[in-house]
């Protein structure tokens, strides 16, 4: 259904750290930066872009959005939630645990207060 999403950024280098830690622990590659300054990031077929906004006002945050990035296994997202803590992702709702459908989740919040989960996929 999506092609992409995209999130604005006040500080692509502080971004670039954050993501480049979360998406290589979930065995992603880092992010590229285009011709017109975005980070891109391609993984499991899906692709995040964080821009600084093309109308030169701050990046802001959507109240009530969140941004689920697929994972593999548990380990994964444990790795993930791990990895975006220790690169200025402050940890967020209930720690990483399985859910009642069997998915397994964590949430954090990027370096510019952008909702994340990671997840696997629910059981059956």
């Amino acid at each position: 259904m999506f092609t992409h999403i995209m999130i604005g950024s006040n500080e692509l280098e502080r971004s670039r750290s954050f993501y480049d830690a979360t998406f290589t622990a979930l065995g992603g590659k880092p992010g590229e930066m285009d011709a017109r300054g975005r980070l891109i990031y391609a993984h499991e077929g899906g692709r995040l872009m964080i821009t600084t906004p093309i109308d030169r006002k701050p990046a802001t945050v959507a109240n009530g959005g969140t941004i689920d990035i697929a994972a593999l296994s548990p380990d994964h997202v444990l790795a993930w939630h791990e990895a975006g803590a220790r690169n200025g992702g402050p940890p967020i709702e209930s720690p990483p645990a399985e859910r009642p459908n069997g998915a397994f989740v964590a949430y954090l919040r990027d370096p510019d207060n952008h909702k994340l989960s990671a997840r696997t996929q629910p059981a059956g």
